[in-house]
């Protein structure tokens, strides 16, 4: 088991990664941040609204389904957001620079640290 700033520490050692945080999906809080680059308040807001649509979608559309992970692929910059499956009120928001950064090695990262992160 890991502390929120150990785990988001870790996601920063995936080459071209450049910031991560812990989100509250309920109120849009940080829970904790690493890196640089980007306002990661206003990031953490903005994502929770796109994780709410996306479960309103999913809902209306009668879907059994859990998130695994959503990417939104920036000219420069790949940001993921993942629910964690121990606790569906959070999700962690993780940027990676597209030129550097390695799609498949971030996604890993991720869901490795997700079972291992005490809130």
């Amino acid at each position: 088991m890991a502390t929120i700033d150990e785990s988001l520490n870790s996601l920063m050692t995936v080459n071209g990664a450049m910031a991560a945080a812990l989100v509250d999906y309920n109120s849009g809080m940080l829970l904790g941040s690493v890196g640089s680059g980007l306002d990661l308040e206003i990031a953490a807001a903005g994502n929770t609204e796109v994780v709410r649509a996306k479960m309103k979608t999913i809902k209306m559309l009668k879907l059994n389904q859990d998130i695994e992970d959503m990417l939104i692929t920036l000219s420069t910059q790949l940001h993921l957001i993942r629910p964690l499956n121990t606790d569906r009120d959070l999700f962690i928001y993780y940027v990676i620079d597209a030129s550097s950064g390695n799609l498949a090695l971030a996604r890993r990262a991720l869901k490795q640290i997700e079972s291992s992160i005490i809130v």
